[in-house]
């Protein structure tokens, strides 16, 4: 195979995984899902779906152990609540630290997973989902462009120059992404990103928020979004 994809389930990695399909083929192309103790299984299974719709080998790796003693709001293990606020606003209050929905070095810890096991399976890139607006203000620090540079070179050096990665909107805003996966007919409808885990998208958290604002600045509402339900 050409290329491993870390696929979410969620918009970000749902587009990789459209670019790396349209690149290379889905014969040539790996998708890596992750559960690391979230507290719903939403992307999990909305993974799958893209996978199945792109035609790709999809692989699953559990990795919840290694969060067992963090305090992300994300995790299961955690009493604390997900903001009901966007990361701007979260931002405030951090003096400068991650919002309380940042898993402890998570992009570093699934990078270095995919690398193994694209190394196994003879790819030559890892695909990952990282754009500047969940770098900015150091909401999500292993999102920046400045993480990716390290870890790149980290990568490619551990593999024997065997491997590289990929982030093609590390310098881009959600709305760049979307308007990348439209032209792309990413199937965004099968995609999950809320960080609660009901029926529906709740539509005010920090994800939430976000996603509708980049689906809005592309003049569609988000097509994950329960018909007639607005943010």
């Amino acid at each position: 195979m050409k290329a491993t994809v870390l696929l979410s389930g969620g918009v970000d990695s749902a587009t990789c995984l459209g670019i790396a399909v349209d690149k290379y083929g889905k014969d040539e192309v790996l998708a890596l899902s992750v559960f690391y103790g979230q507290k719903h299984k939403k992307e999990i299974e909305a993974a799958k779906k893209i996978a199945e719709y792109y035609g790709v080998e999809l692989k699953t790796l559990d990795l919840a152990l290694i969060f067992e003693g963090s305090e992300c709001s994300l995790l299961a293990g955690s009493n604390r609540d997900i903001p009901k606020e966007s990361y701007a606003s979260q931002i405030l209050h951090t003096h400068g630290k991650p919002v309380s929905t940042y898993v402890p070095f998570r992009n570093g810890l699934f990078i270095s997973s995919a690398a193994s096991i694209a190394i196994s399976y003879g790819c030559e890139i890892i695909y990952y989902g990282a754009h500047s607006d969940d770098a900015a203000g150091n909401a999500y620090p292993d999102c920046s462009d400045e993480f990716n540079e390290a870890m790149n070179r980290a990568v490619y050096i551990g593999s024997g120059k065997q491997l590289k990665i990929e982030a093609p909107f590390v310098k881009m805003t959600k709305a760049q992404v979307v308007k990348t996966g439209l032209m792309l007919k990413v199937p965004y409808e099968l995609t999950w990103s809320c960080y609660e885990g009901g029926d529906v998208p709740c539509g005010i958290c920090g994800t939430c928020r976000d996603r509708a604002e980049a689906f809005k600045q592309n003049g569609i509402d988000d097509p994950a979004m329960k018909k007639g339900e607005k943010i």
